[in-house]
C-alpha cells in the first residue's frame, strides 16, 4: 500500500496525527482543508495543534507532503479519509454540514478506474455513513461496495495523552460490504497497531458514541455524588480514592467543573438525537447526564460565592482568579471548555474575572476579553479567590499559590499542597 496516494480532509486534532502516521507508513499523503490560513500555516512549517510541533511540519514536506484548500489538487487519489469537524447546530441537533461538504468535494473527484477507498472517521450517529455519505458519492456514477469501496472508522485521538497515540490505540473499522472492511482494515494495518473490526458501519459509529456516553454519564455521576457529599459532610475525594483501591468492578472517575473539549458534551447528541428522530424515544441516562455535567460551572460560581462568603467578602465586586481555562491539562485546546460558561455565572454575579493559563495568549468570553495574568504569584496574592479550572503541571507546585488568599480547587489535585487545609484553601 504505500505507493497509494491518501487525501485526508480535515487538518485539525485528528487529521495531522493521521497525516504523521501515513507518512511514517511510506504513503503519499495530500491534506485538504477549507481554511487557507490552517493550509498556509501548514505549508510555512507550523502546526496548530498541541501534539504535533513545527520540526515534524518542516520534515513532512521533505516526505512530500502536500496540503491544499484546492479541490482541484485531488488527482489520483486512493484512500480519502474524511476526518472533519461534527459541531452541534444552535438547537443542539447534529450539524453535519463539513461531512457533506468534504463528501461531495471527493464525489467530484473520485477516480473509479482506480476502485477508491473512502473512510468517514468524523463522529456521528448511526447510519451517517449509509444514508448520507454513501448517496453522495454515488452521484460520481460509482456503486458503493462495487465501484469504490466505503467504511467508518471512529477517531480515537486524546490531545495530550503521552502514552496513548494514533500509533497504538487499536483502530476500530466497519464496512459497507466485507469487501470494503477487508480494505478499509488493510489500510489501517500499514499505520496502526491493531485492527478491530465489527459487524458493520453502524456497530462502528454506535462504537464511538458508547466510549464517549460512557464517560460523560460516569461523569456526571461523580459530580452529582460531589454535590451531595458536600451537603453530607463527606470528602469526596477521600471516597473515591478508597473506593478505587477495590481491583474489580469498579473505575474512578472524578468531580471537575464540567466537561470539555469536542467529545463528551457533544456526542452523546448526536446519539439522542437519532433515538429521537428514528424512534421516537428518549434517552434517559444521556439526558440526565447533559443536565448534571451542563450545572457544573454554575456549581463552582456557587461555591466561589460560599467560600467569599464565609469570609465576609461578597462575590460582587470581588476579583477571582481562574487557573487554567483549557478543556484538559497541558494542552491549548479551549473547545467546549466549561471556563467559558464559569465565566458568564461569576460576571452576571458582580465578580471581576482575571485568568492564568500559560498555553493561552488571550482569551475572548462572549466577545469580551478576559484580563490575563503574567505573574501567577502576584495575581494569587491579589485576587479576593482564586479558582483552579484545569489542573495544568505548573499548578500543582504549591510554592506558586501558596499567598493565595482564597483558594476552591476544583480538581482535587491539590489536596496534599502547603496550606490545603482549614478554611483558606477547599476541595470542591
Amino acid at each position: 500500500m504505500s505507493d497509494r496516494r491518501i487525501a485526508i480532509f480535515g487538518l485539525g486534532y485528528v487529521g495531522l496525527p493521521l497525516i504523521r502516521a501515513c507518512l511514517a507508513a511510506g504513503h503519499d499523503v495530500i491534506g485538504f482543508d477549507v481554511s487557507r490560513d490552517v493550509v498556509t500555516r501548514l505549508l510555512s512549517g507550523q502546526s496548530h495543534v498541541d501534539d504535533v510541533s513545527d520540526a515534524e511540519v518542516k520534515s513532512w514536506q521533505e516526505r512530500g507532503f502536500q496540503a491544499t484548500s484546492r479541490t482541484r489538487d485531488l488527482v489520483d487519489v486512493d484512500v480519502y479519509v474524511i476526518c472533519v469537524p461534527t459541531p452541534l447546530a444552535a438547537d443542539s441537533s447534529p450539524d453535519l454540514g463539513a461531512v457533506i461538504a468534504a463528501t461531495t468535494d471527493i464525489a467530484g473527484h473520485l477516480d473509479l478506474a482506480r476502485r477508491p477507498l473512502v473512510i468517514l472517521e468524523s463522529t456521528t450517529y448511526p447510519g451517517t455513513t449509509e444514508e448520507i455519505v454513501k448517496p453522495i458519492l454515488e452521484t460520481s456514477g460509482g456503486v458503493a461496495g462495487v465501484d469504490f469501496a466505503l467504511a467508518f472508522s471512529p477517531e480515537r485521538i486524546d490531545p495530550g495523552n503521552k502514552v496513548w497515540s494514533f500509533e497504538n490505540t487499536p483502530k476500530v473499522v466497519g464496512g459497507l460490504t466485507e469487501s470494503c472492511a477487508d480494505q478499509a482494515a488493510a489500510f489501517y494495518s500499514t499505520i496502526t497497531s491493531e485492527v478491530v473490526r465489527t459487524k458493520g458501519l453502524k456497530e462502528a459509529e454506535m462504537a464511538k458514541l458508547l466510549e464517549n456516553t460512557y464517560r460523560h454519564v460516569n461523569i456526571a455521576l461523580v459530580n452529582e455524588l460531589a454535590k451531595i457529599s458536600d451537603l453530607l459532610g463527606i470528602d469526596i475525594w477521600d471516597v473515591i480514592a478508597a473506593a478505587e483501591t477495590k481491583p474489580y468492578g469498579f473505575q474512578a472517575f472524578r468531580p471537575g467543573p464540567g466537561v470539555g473539549g469536542h467529545c463528551i458534551p457533544i456526542d452523546p447528541n448526536y446519539l439522542g438525537h437519532r433515538v429521537r428522530t428514528e424512534l421516537g424515544q428518549s434517552v434517559r441516562f444521556i439526558e440526565l447526564a447533559q443536565e448534571i455535567n451542563a450545572s457544573m460551572p454554575e456549581y463552582v460560581v456557587d461555591r466561589v460565592e460560599h467560600l467569599l462568603g464565609s469570609h465576609e467578602v461578597p462575590l460582587a465586586g470581588a476579583e477571582v482568579l481562574l487557573l487554567g481555562v483549557t478543556y484538559k491539562p497541558n494542552i491549548a485546546d479551549l473547545r467546549e471548555s466549561p471556563s467559558y460558561d464559569v465565566v458568564r455565572g461569576l460576571r452576571a454575579r458582580g465578580a471581576s474575572v482575571v485568568f492564568h493559563d500559560s498555553y493561552v495568549d488571550s482569551w475572548l468570553v462572549d466577545g469580551t476579553e478576559v484580563a490575563k495574568a503574567t505573574d501567577l504569584r502576584a495575581a494569587a496574592a491579589h485576587a479576593s479567590c482564586t479558582v483552579l479550572l484545569q489542573s495544568h503541571d505548573e499548578y500543582l507546585q504549591a510554592d506558586a499559590l501558596v499567598d493565595s488568599t482564597l483558594l476552591l480547587d476544583t480538581q482535587g489535585r491539590l489536596r496534599s499542597a502547603r496550606g490545603l487545609n482549614g478554611t483558606r484553601w477547599t476541595t470542591m
